[in-house]
């Protein structure tokens, strides 16, 4: 096998422009597919990592058989609710665990009645990772000393045509399905640029859900958030020996549409991927095909040495691999270049938060990770597609005539 190694590597070298440029393609090729990784992980941290942090966090912990009852907004409370979030917060990639309460109910005025989800939270805590408080447009953002006041989005604000002072009438069922009813003031009016989000969800204090809904002391729902998206896996698999009656589920169900959305992205580039370094394996194929019409005499001299036609065939599939592993290497140290440099520096797209309502979850700007998390996948196509494009031309080598090509000229 080494002398084959060997063989193979001097042949591909013969030739250097023309082996340089297929290397180049397949390289560049291969770093465009990287670059394209490490941006739209960029963007799922900015973007999705700040949607998960707005809608319940990257991981939410329940009381056993909540998930059961989940489409009707169970009050299910947590046992030890501080034993959880002991639990959560020692695990490493843990930047915080926050209490809630979280249901259903309706809010109305004069306006009419609107269905939505009602959330109890901790807001000093929340205060640390929730985008909420950062994007408060008229009044303020909760306090744990706040009742009977509310925080609202600016979509709903708009649809029941509020402002800071308003009264709303809440409503709900509590622990026990007895009705709850309160009516309570708009103290503050947060600004998203998400308005389908905005007009579906209110926030008041966690004591404020406690006394309303009948939970003295207790919570739903534990939100944990981690500071990479994408490590959930392996968070939960530390939890779950530690809280062994409870459901600890990831943000992917609960929200399995943008879970979706990023499969759907990452999908599209698969695909594109392949044709990319397709074409480029074109390059190989072309370039084997003409070593093979360049070398006949060769070739019949090596059948005439003995090797037979499978060894032949072999030696040149074995080029069209070198060649696609030296342009994967070239293609991965070009990708990890760009993404270093630029996930220091990182790409400002707040000029373009208008064009979609997802677009205004990026806050400042967006940094491209390396782009690992598909480099086996991407180096192992580059390969396969180069030894697939080196099969005609060692099919071609191997039924030379080794008399015929030895008067070969």
């Amino acid at each position: 096998m080494q002398l084959y190694l060997r063989l193979a590597w001097r042949n591909i070298w013969r030739h250097r422009r023309r082996t340089f440029i297929i290397i180049g393609a397949m390289g560049f090729s291969l770093a465009m597919m990287m670059m394209y990784d490490g941006l739209i992980n960029g963007f799922n941290n900015a973007i999705y990592g700040n949607a998960i942090r707005v809608l319940g966090g990257n991981i939410q912990i329940h009381a056993d058989g909540y998930r059961e009852k989940f489409e009707n907004n169970p009050l299910l409370p947590l046992q030890d609710d501080s034993a959880v979030i002991q639990a959560a917060l020692s695990q490493p990639e843990v930047i915080s665990a926050t209490r809630r309460i979280q249901t259903g109910g309706m809010v109305t005025n004069r306006e009419g009645a609107f269905s939505l989800s009602i959330i109890g939270i901790e807001p000093e805590a929340e205060a640390e990772v929730s985008l909420i408080p950062q994007n408060i447009a008229e009044g303020r953002w909760l306090t744990s000393a706040d009742r009977d006041a509310v925080l609202i989005g600016r979509g709903l604000a708009e649809e029941m045509i509020l402002k800071v002072g308003d009264r709303i009438t809440l409503v709900g069922s509590d622990v026990n399905k007895q009705n709850r009813q309160r009516t309570m003031t708009v103290i503050g009016i947060y600004d998203l640029g998400l308005a389908s989000n905005e007009k579906t969800t209110l926030y008041i204090s966690l004591a404020e859900a406690q006394s309303l809904y009948g939970l003295d002391g207790k919570c739903t729902e534990v939100q944990v958030n981690i500071e990479q998206l994408g490590d959930e896996p392996q968070v939960i698999a530390a939890l779950a020996p530690m809280l062994p009656n409870y459901e600890v589920e990831t943000w992917e169900d609960n929200y399995p549409e943008l879970k979706t959305t990023i499969n759907r992205k990452s999908s599209v580039m698969n695909v594109f991927g392949v044709i990319i370094i397709g074409i480029a394996g074109i390059g190989i194929l072309n370039l084997l095909l003409m070593a093979v019409y360049e070398r006949t005499r060769e070739i019949g001299l090596l059948g005439a040495m003995g090797l037979k036609p499978r060894q032949i065939a072999a030696l040149f599939i074995l080029e069209g691999a070198l060649i696609g592993v030296v342009g994967a290497l070239a293609g991965a140290a070009l990708g990890l270049l760009f993404n270093y440099v630029f996930g220091q520096i990182g790409f400002d797209y707040s000029a373009y938060s208008d064009i979609a309502d997802y677009m205004a979850l990026i806050s400042g700007r967006v940094y491209p990770t390396l782009g690992l998390e598909e480099l086996p996948m991407r180096v192992f196509s580059v390969v396969i597609i180069s030894i697939l494009a080196a099969w005609i031309p060692a099919q071609e080598a191997a039924r030379r005539e080794p008399a015929e090509a030895l008067h070969y000229v």
